[in-house]
């Protein structure tokens, strides 16, 4: 069973690992996110480089991707552990591909994608909250930011198992440390708004 576990776990990792950034932007002949604007591997990024159709669709693969390695484990085991370790595999995968490096995006559509799965009640929330605040200032990077702290409290008060709050918990603390170098341009004015072509 371990070995089963340690299985889908791996490839949850690998799973999260596919950088659709990168290869919707091959694909279509647009300049390569990591050379542009922020040089994150992210929708954010790439609706900036590459317009509001590439940016979406890539947030919903990478959602995609996050759901699907959820639903993966949910298949081989009834219990919420593998399930909550699976999904944060994969959000891991998002932000440190093995294929790139180690440097991919900040995790957040992944996550999103994840926790729709794991936590669907704290979700939508947390996408109010995360909406809200990119309506009143214009940066995706704060509005991200905050609805990734907000989302564990929210899991635990909404009655999600205890695996899927720590998952939440964790998911939210390299989601929020990947974010630092936006979280200092915010402090010295300088983050780019949406809208803001890279």
């Amino acid at each position: 069973m371990r070995d089963a576990m340690a299985i889908v776990i791996l490839a949850a990792y690998l799973i999260g690992s596919i950088p659709f950034a990168l290869i919707l932007s091959r694909r279509w002949g647009a300049a390569d996110p990591r050379l542009v604007g922020s040089g994150n591997l992210g929708a954010a990024n790439v609706m900036r480089a590459s317009g509001v159709t590439a940016g979406v669709l890539v947030a919903v693969l990478d959602m995609a991707k996050g759901a699907a390695s959820v639903w993966l484990a949910a298949r081989v085991s009834d219990g919420a552990e593998l399930p909550a370790a699976a999904g944060l595999a994969a959000i891991i995968g998002h932000i440190y591909p093995i294929w790139l490096r180690f440097r991919g995006g900040k995790g957040v559509a992944t996550a999103c994608g994840v926790f729709s799965m794991l936590t669907p009640a704290a979700v939508p929330p947390a996408l109010a909250i995360f909406a809200a605040v990119v309506w009143l200032t214009k940066y995706i990077s704060l509005g991200s930011v905050l609805a990734s702290i907000m989302l564990p409290p929210m899991a635990y008060a909404l009655g999600s198992p205890a695996p899927a709050v720590l998952a939440a918990a964790a998911a939210s603390a390299v989601i929020v440390f990947r974010h630092r170098s936006n979280v200092l341009r915010l402090w010295m004015g300088t983050e780019r708004r949406v809208g803001a072509r890279a």
